[in-house]
């Protein structure tokens, strides 16, 4: 296998079907002035991610670019994480932000509309070598099985609000838009589930409406996260009042969600779920198929190569 030490596998993620290559020729206008040597490819399909990155992995690349959001950094990672140690330490990942959410990209500064300097920070190469958590669980066919998350699993309201924004996706041209109706909707539902879950030295047994486990901002819910400190951040939030549910999405939208008072903090390395009600799971904004209790969450530390701003 010839290693191609100085050349990108450049992995292309449209987020929409309206004009696919609008944002991929404005990337490739970026790197054009660098005179990079990189090969790119364009996903089709969801299960593509990770057949891409495989392709990339067997073909000696040792920088690997998602332009893409947190889903399809997700299937990067884990297809990744699959590969022998020896190998993995060798890749370095990085991500240009072009998906419904890019929290972890904008966890770390890059932001969607300034493609010119995501392109010159990662021609850089300031490389972190950061955490990952890893969530086991047992599907409904009573298989044992774990998936890998970078930002954060949802287990709750949250979760099935991040699924139903994705379906209306297609609907509103707007994000804040779709974002918008989804709450609107899920705040008169005001679900809540029956959960027993255990943190450190501390038993939650009673109802609760969300539970994020965070390794980064966790889009607001664990804004205190650091994925490079091996450590999780959780956020617990019981059921409020109409008013304070208002309050608690004003707060989140202001990067304050810890100040709620329905809202309860944990830090961690692990977090068990022996009960969650059938409740929705999202892993890094995706919806799970219902994973069987018990789910366990642990975090391993510093073992992606991650390419961060200069």
């Amino acid at each position: 296998m010839a290693v191609n030490e100085n050349k990108w596998g450049i992995l292309y993620c449209p987020k929409g079907a309206f004009r696919p290559l609008k944002r991929w020729e404005r990337v490739e206008k970026a790197l054009r002035p660098r005179h990079f040597h990189y090969d790119y490819v364009q996903t089709e399909s969801v299960g593509s991610v990770e057949q891409f990155v495989k392709m990339f992995i067997n073909n000696g690349y040792r920088t690997i670019i998602v332009v893409g959001g947190d889903s399809a950094l997700n299937d990067a990672v884990n297809c990744l994480m699959q590969v022998e140690r020896s190998v993995r330490e060798s890749i370095t990942l990085g991500v240009i932000p072009n998906g419904m959410m890019n929290d972890f990209a904008h966890y770390w500064g890059f932001k969607e509309g300034d493609v010119e300097q995501t392109v010159d920070w990662l021609c850089a190469r300031r490389v972190r070598r950061i955490d990952v958590g890893r969530m086991n669980y047992t599907n409904r066919r009573g298989e044992a099985c774990h998936r890998y998350f970078l930002n954060c699993v949802n287990v709750g309201l949250i979760a099935a609000m991040m699924n139903l924004r994705r379906q209306t996706r297609h609907i509103f041209v707007s994000r804040t838009l779709s974002f918008l109706f989804s709450f609107i909707l899920m705040i008169f539902q005001r679900l809540e589930y029956k959960m027993h879950i255990k943190i450190n030295n501390d038993v939650i047994k009673r109802k609760i409406m969300t539970v994020c486990v965070g390794n980064a901002s966790g889009y607001g819910q664990t804004p205190n996260a650091v994925p490079y400190n091996g450590l999780l951040d959780v956020s617990v939030v019981y059921h409020p009042e109409m008013v304070q549910l208002i309050e608690g999405w004003y707060l989140l939208l202001k990067g304050k969600f810890l100040n709620h008072r329905s809202v309860h903090p944990y830090r961690t390395q692990e977090v068990k779920f022996l009960e969650i009600s059938k409740a929705m799971v999202s892993v890094d904004g995706r919806l799970m198929n219902t994973p069987v209790e018990p789910i366990n969450i642990k975090v391993e530390q510093e073992v992606i190569n991650f390419l961060i701003p200069a």
